[in-house]
């Protein structure tokens, strides 16, 4: 099985370095020098790596064969892929890969069916689970344990607790004025990390 475990960025100085955007929880397993990744656009690999650390927050790799600038800003926007044994796990068991989480229902604690998992969608500040309605409609669910607090991969299912107006827009809580006013003018908290993640994109 394919999955995709990172994306190339922009070259990074003239001996053929690129960031790299990573999608995956185990770079260190994924990106490791020797590692031979397949690409999206085909035409632009397979790609070795050959040298990979980490510099001012990001990941630097240099593959095989690319030994300049121009080289290494030809590989951006390319996907790398990396093929994994479909039986295979996160060591973190609050962690999914996405093929995992693909598919299962979705129900509420009372067993309300919601729907389907039909996407998981990586942003920089969480993972949301976008789940297909019996209606064919789409909603957004952020995976964090709060939200969803039961994966079941035997039941093939997803327990979720959603707070008020997340499945229903009729219920969402509506805050008067003056809790608006009051939210304003007190301090913003800092965010916290997602407190469940998953692995790596289909």
């Amino acid at each position: 099985m394919q999955l995709v475990v990172a994306r190339i960025g922009r070259a990074h100085g003239i001996k053929g370095e690129v960031t790299v955007e990573v999608r995956t929880d185990e770079p260190e397993l994924r990106l490791a020098p020797g590692a031979v990744l397949a690409t999206d656009p085909p035409a632009t690999g397979p790609l070795t790596i050959e040298t990979g650390r980490v510099h001012s927050g990001r990941l630097l790799l240099r593959f095989e064969g690319v030994r300049d600038r121009t080289g290494a800003e030809a590989l951006r926007n390319t996907l790398l892929i990396a093929e994994v044994d479909p039986e295979e796990v996160p060591e973190d068991p609050e962690e999914f890969y996405d093929h995992q989480l693909v598919d299962l229902d979705v129900v509420t604690r009372d067993g309300t069916e919601v729907g389907r998992i039909a996407e998981v969608s990586h942003l920089p500040y969480q993972d949301l689970l976008i789940v297909r309605r019996p209606d064919g409609s789409e909603i957004m669910i952020p995976f964090v344990s709060e939200i969803v607090p039961e994966i079941d991969l035997a039941e093939q299912k997803a327990v979720v607790d959603p707070p008020p107006g997340l499945l229903d827009d009729s219920q969402a809580e509506v805050a008067s004025a003056r809790d608006a006013s009051d939210a304003a003018a007190a301090p913003k908290a800092e965010g916290t990390a997602p407190a469940r993640g998953t692995g790596e994109d289909v």
